[in-house]
């Protein structure tokens, strides 16, 4: 089925979704999220689908939400259509972790705040040389979602974590493929390319191989992750509904330094 700004192509046996809003750097607004949990579902639970991949049209993987649309929810305050949308995106983490089969994100440009962390959920990743990873959200003042908090730590040190939680400095394809946020980093021009040939790779497997693997690698964090993703529900909304929330999201679309008071 069609989706707005979501592109759904399969071919011999593999799915790509590609996140198309390329002049807002595929920044997550409308019905992205829930349309994007719907073509996850879709692929997972199609016989024929061996792979699926998951990518970013133009110059960005996903700049993360739309801050536009939070500001416009804050003026009204409108906490539950916010809490809608983080419904949304738990659905997205919960199909890309629950499907048998494997999740590849190719990750071109910037993956920020949300888009890291949906990055962060899939399976493998592998990584454009331009590439870079940002913890944006204490940006604006906001708590990372998507899974971040419970991804991010089984993947870097704690310290690292803190650091890239607290600063929310970008992390470039060369320091990630380090601290093992990717798998791989290859030449932008051919991120296409190395990327289809990793797909193929993963079609030609033996399917039910891979599902018992890929359950098998999930399987003890699977509770913890159900809690982390309550929790950041929670730790977001109140961000969400804070002075700084606001403070954070009305100084980034009048480009200028938030000024945060801790209320």
């Amino acid at each position: 089925m069609p989706y707005d700004n979501i592109d759904f192509t399969e071919e011999s046996g593999i799915v790509t979704i590609t996140l198309n809003r390329p002049d807002k750097l595929n920044a997550l607004v409308g019905h992205m999220r829930r349309d994007l949990a719907e073509a996850l579902e879709q692929a997972g639970s199609d016989r024929l689908v061996r792979v699926v991949v998951i990518t970013g049209a133009g110059r960005a993987f996903c700049a993360g939400g739309d801050l536009e649309r939070a500001a416009e929810l804050m003026d009204r305050n409108d906490s539950e259509e916010f809490a809608r949308l983080l419904g949304a995106a738990r659905r997205v983490v919960t199909a890309i972790r629950q499907m048998t089969k494997p999740v590849v994100a190719s990750i071109n440009g910037s993956a920020a705040g949300a888009g890291c962390n949906l990055a962060l959920a899939c399976d493998l990743r592998i990584a454009g040389s331009s590439a870079t990873f940002t913890q944006s959200f204490v940006k604006i003042g906001f708590h990372p979602d998507w899974g971040g908090t419970y991804f991010l730590p089984r993947l870097v040190t704690a310290n690292k974590a803190c650091e890239m939680f607290f600063l929310g400095d970008p992390v470039d394809a060369g320091e990630a493929h380090r601290l093992g946020l990717v798998n791989w980093v290859v030449p932008d021009n051919e991120l296409e390319e190395a990327t289809r040939k990793l797909a193929e790779r993963l079609r030609d497997a033996p399917p039910i191989s891979i599902a018992a693997a890929k359950q098998a690698v999930y399987l003890s964090g699977a509770e913890e992750l159900e809690s982390m993703l309550r929790y950041e529900v929670e730790a977001q909304m109140r961000c969400f509904e804070s002075r700084d929330g606001k403070e954070g999201v009305r100084a980034f679309l009048e480009k200028r330094d938030p000024r945060f008071t801790g209320h």
